[in-house]
């Protein structure tokens, strides 16, 4: 394929409702691909929508910095395989171009390359989304993917009355009890903003973690061992039985949903597949609610950025039950939606960026967080 770095100016768009009423302009959506026939389906898809602008379409990730520099965009569709500089070399630079564009991976990678995909989220992708095959832009794949695209576009923007409702909640005061798990539940965007906290966390900290992700069931071996790296410390995917020891790091499958439950020996995982509202496998809601039964409290969950409001119900529980919950601020989340969700609801004791999130963590635990 030759190079190719088309812009493109906003002309008449069709009127319709919209139900993101939050932007005044079109989010600007940037597609990085080598592929000219995957650039022109896309672009049309993308165009069709009155609340979207394809500002350029480009056949290279070099290309794609270059017009970084004079278009700005709030998403960047991009490919992970071209030739020249690929996907994962050029994510960093694309991120720095603009501190508040959002890269979503749209790859074959994304479905069958859990190394790279991961990677790219862990570098700071906000999502991922696989490159349809021939044929592939059905409806139901076209809906998927405009809505990722509006939740990246959209997620720093939150809808009237959200940020009042949110600064009128006071923070909840800290509980006294010391805790005995730590408990994480991300969605989209949330791998880095995991790894940024789990590297803030000293070699020393010694509680259990445990980890709800939304990915999908292949990717959990290597989500496992990208979070080993970052922590410094043993992580499993769970299973059911699988005791909880301290200073490990429990990662629910993909298949099921990661509960807690107690032993005579002590903690232990136990895995449940039933529908939950949220519609999310697995899903952050019955880690925290069984958490805080198994635990009588003793706690903290963390919701990370991520669509939905996945957790919010299970945070409830864990409160009730004497524990804590924290939450990642606006500012540093790719969709700040599941930790929108606890911090409108009064349940958060903190709202921070990861790696404040770890200090405060550490603050709070206090002795009982070392060895």
């Amino acid at each position: 394929m030759g190079s190719e770095a088309t812009i493109l100016t906003s002309g008449p768009k069709r009127r319709r409702a919209l139900s993101v009423p939050t932007r005044v302009l079109p989010t600007r959506v940037m597609i990085v691909d080598d592929s000219l026939t995957v650039r022109t389906a896309l672009a049309r898809m993308i165009a069709a929508e009155p609340d979207l602008e394809v500002v350029c379409k480009t056949s290279s990730a070099e290309l794609a910095l270059q017009q970084l520099r004079k278009t700005p965009a709030d998403v960047v569709l991009l490919d992970l395989e071209m030739p020249g500089m690929g996907g994962l070399q050029a994510l960093p630079k694309i991120l720095e171009a603009h501190s508040s564009t959002q890269v979503l991976v749209v790859s074959t990678l994304a479905e069958d390359g859990a190394e790279a995909t991961l990677a790219a989220l862990s570098m700071g992708a906000a999502d991922t989304m696989p490159k349809p095959r021939s044929g592939g832009f059905v409806p139901a794949y076209c809906e998927a993917l405009l809505g990722k695209i509006r939740a990246l576009g959209n997620g720093n923007c939150p809808a009237a009355g959200h940020a009042a409702n949110v600064a009128a909640q006071k923070l909840r005061s800290l509980p006294r009890q010391a805790p005995e798990v730590l408990a994480i539940g991300a969605s989209t965007g949330g791998i880095h903003s995991l790894c940024t906290l789990l590297e803030n966390l000293p070699r020393e900290f010694n509680l259990p973690i445990l980890v709800t992700q939304h990915l999908p069931a292949s990717f959990m071996p290597v989500f496992a061992r990208q979070l080993e790296l970052a922590a410094a410390r043993k992580a499993w995917v769970a299973e059911d039985g699988m005791a909880i020891n301290p200073g490990n790091i429990y990662v629910a499958l993909g298949t099921g949903h990661l509960n807690v439950m107690r032993r005579s020996t002590g903690l232990a995982c136990k895995i449940t597949h039933q529908t939950m509202p949220s519609g999310c496998v697995p899903s952050v809601d019955p880690m925290f609610e069984t958490l805080g039964k198994a635990t009588e409290g003793r706690a903290i969950g963390i919701v990370l950025s991520g669509m939905g409001k996945d957790g919010a119900t299970g945070a409830a529980d864990l409160v009730d039950q004497g524990g804590t919950i924290f939450a990642q601020d606006e500012k540093t989340s790719a969709v700040w939606g599941m930790p929108r969700a606890v911090a409108e609801r009064g349940l958060a004791s903190a709202i921070l960026p990861p790696a404040d999130l770890a200090k405060r963590i550490m603050a709070t635990l206090g002795a009982a967080a070392w060895k």
